[in-house]
């Protein structure tokens, strides 16, 4: 560190020497520290390593199996067009198909005017039965 000193005549007003920080030996270890950083750091991989799969997959062959059931205006329902005469049928039909292995699917077309209250009930009992692949599925023929 080197230390400025004031002119060489001293006068009696300023009589302390003024002194100054040298600030180069102070930015020239900045720099050296900044090189090291970058130079430590390692480098950027933008890549990601994902392990895909080899081959083409089977292409499913089995077509699958449709359970239609219908909500007719009046509350009637029918399953696969067959009228279904009483909630019990209703629930050991959806019994059966919660039942299976690999569950059919189940599509359920309310009629537009039908009161909710059916179409609730269907949903209600294909749940607490334990049906997992139902829908509803919109038909404007038979609306």
């Amino acid at each position: 560190m080197s230390m400025n000193v004031g002119s060489g005549s001293a006068s009696a007003a300023d009589p302390e020497p003024m002194m100054e920080m040298n600030m180069t030996p102070l930015i020239d270890v900045m720099l050296v520290l900044i090189i090291m950083l970058i130079i430590t750091i390692p480098k950027a991989n933008h890549s990601v390593n994902l392990n895909m799969p080899v081959g083409t997959p089977p292409p499913s062959t089995a077509e699958p199996v449709v359970v239609q059931i219908d909500v007719d205006f009046d509350g009637t329902i029918l399953w696969d067009g067959q009228v279904v005469p009483d909630r019990a049928t209703l629930e050991q039909k959806l019994m059966n198909v919660a039942a299976q292995a690999d569950q059919p699917e189940v599509h359920l077309r309310p009629n537009k005017l039908v009161e909710y209250n059916a179409v609730a009930g269907v949903m209600a009992a294909a749940q607490r039965l334990g049906v997992t692949k139902i829908g509803l599925v919109g038909n404007e023929q038979f609306q």
